[in-house]
């Protein structure tokens, strides 16, 4: 039992972390600086949330309340308790610059067990949300097509359980006598789809093709190189802030001061189910530390690329947020907008009747997630990469291309994994996994810097978390607080997650441990 539990709770050595990554064939190359590391954040936390979440956050739903113009203090309370994680995070990754972030961190303060479960944990974050943001996408790109004429066949921009569900009730009303063009255009669309869908062997065809390409295309991109990706990703951010910027400068001349009036129109309960709602819009800021151990001085770069990201995010979420409640009355925000929320930025041009600025608000909304899930596969593939270096997974997945200098073979793996399962599923009910997957990182980490300052106090850190250990323990209860806010059944696919991962480990992973191999206690 003493040598298991040895096994389970080994911690690796800081030093041995940071010499492993110079090794031959393990060695990533070093070209980002803090500016570009900004744009990583804000390119990864700018995404579908703004441009969607801000219409659920302002008029609530049938089980929160909405906080109204009060939004905007929603948007700071949420930044406020993202700051905590955001400071944690970036002392380790000054400390620690390896691009296996919270997984990497986990092994050097809680040992391998931990940090297995939260490398198994971050797949739920970054895998998972890809998918979900590949699919959104998908359905952005597809409704802008039309919107120029341009008409995909339905079979092939919908997944096979959506089809199949919604043409069964789409043909139960049409057998009852409602007219085809009576019915919802989501029915309408999975009755086009599987009645139109090609068949091999009598099975339809019906899978997202969009979703699955824009996948493959930026797996192809994240392979040729750090820099190139950093690059596309510096333009497709510029193109989403200029549409932001879009947005508050025109529509700042048709806020009407009245309609922040009142204020709070749900008091403190509003903000606070706003502050919550919100917290998905800034999911993502941890994705700066996985590019570490590929930035040029990253102890001090990392801190400026991670709370930097956050600040610049905030800044212009508050300034979306107050020109959408000045120009969108509360009143309308809870009838015609309550079942239109997801392009609410779309909708208040569409509200002053412009509606050709409604449709260059809807391309900023699909640049806004292709960065998203850019930094989201890169983050993946990071995380893989460091595993696999450990021994925890293959050690295939560990290798470095040659020319490119980036980890590839799990860069091409995430990639194909995430456009297959984007292809033939609809992941709606698994949204909230990324969301607990994230604040269970996010505890881990604010944790680890209390643990770290106890056991190696004179280690040099060149950035310190100020206020140790209030600022991180304010951290983890922000995010427990959170936690509990989530449905049930998010935390019972949660835990049915990590007893997955648990079998994996202990059938494959502790076997072939590089650091149980070079100990030879441990053997």
């Amino acid at each position: 039992m003493k040598t298991l539990s040895r096994k389970l709770f080994k911690l690796k050595d800081l030093n041995s972390i940071l010499a492993e990554s110079h090794e031959p064939g393990h060695k990533l190359k070093k070209v980002l600086g803090p500016f570009e590391l900004i744009l990583l954040g804000v390119g990864v936390i700018i995404g579908a949330g703004i441009f969607a979440v801000v219409g659920t956050a302002a008029a609530g739903d049938a089980l929160r309340p909405g906080a109204g113009p009060a939004i905007i203090l929603s948007f700071a309370i949420t930044a406020v308790a993202c700051s905590f994680a955001a400071l944690c995070y970036a002392e380790f990754a000054s400390l620690v610059p390896i691009s296996g972030s919270a997984y990497t961190y986990s092994y050097a303060t809680f040992g391998e067990l931990i940090a297995w479960v939260i490398g198994w944990d971050l797949m739920l974050e970054y895998c998972v949300g890809s998918i979900a943001v590949a699919i959104s996408w998908s359905s952005y790109f597809t409704g802008l097509l039309r919107g120029f004429g341009i008409n995909l066949p339905a079979w092939s921009t919908i997944d096979f359980r959506s089809a199949s569900h919604g043409f069964t009730k789409a043909s139960e009303l049409l057998n009852n006598g409602i007219p085809f063009d009576k019915l919802e255009p989501a029915l309408q669309k999975a009755y086009q789809a599987v009645s139109g869908a090609p068949d091999i062997l009598g099975i339809p065809v019906i899978c997202n093709i969009p979703a699955s390409l824009i996948v493959l295309l930026l797996t192809v991109i994240l392979v040729r190189g750090i820099k190139e990706s950093s690059r596309f990703n510096i333009a497709i951010v510029t193109i989403k802030l200029l549409v932001l910027g879009f947005f508050v400068a025109l529509g700042s001349f048709y806020i009407k001061p009245q309609n922040w009036t009142p204020f709070a129109p749900n008091g403190f309960a509003g903000i606070k189910a706003g502050a919550a709602i919100a917290f998905f819009a800034y999911i993502g800021f941890d994705c700066v530390s996985t590019a570490a151990e590929e930035t040029r001085n990253p102890k001090r770069d990392m801190p400026i690329g991670i709370i930097g990201s956050l600040i610049v995010c905030t800044i212009i979420y508050m300034l979306v947020a107050a020109v959408f409640t000045g120009i969108v009355p509360f009143g309308l925000l809870k009838t015609s907008l309550a079942s239109q929320k997801a392009e609410p930025l779309a909708l208040a041009m569409q509200h002053i009747n412009l509606g050709w600025a409604a449709i260059v608000v809807g391309f900023g909304s699909i640049a806004a997630q292709i960065a998203v899930l850019l930094v989201l596969q890169m983050g993946q593939a990071r995380i893989f990469f460091s595993m696999a270096r450990d021994g925890l997974l293959p050690s295939f997945f560990a290798r470095v291309h040659n020319k490119f200098k980036t980890p590839h073979v799990t860069t091409i793996a995430t990639g194909l994994i995430v456009a297959s399962i984007a292809a033939f599923t609809n992941i709606d009910e698994m949204v909230d996994l990324t969301n607990i997957g994230t604040l269970f990182a996010f505890i881990l980490v604010c944790f680890g810097v209390i643990i770290l300052r106890v056991k190696e106090p004179h280690r040099h850190r060149p950035f310190k978390v100020p206020l140790n250990p209030i600022i991180p323990l304010l951290g983890v209860a922000s995010c427990i607080f959170l936690m509990t806010g989530l449905p049930g059944i998010t935390w019972i696919r949660f835990v049915a997650w990590l007893v997955l991962g648990l079998l994996v480990y202990f059938t494959y992973s502790i076997k072939n441990s590089v650091l149980h191999k070079t100990d030879p206690m441990l053997k």
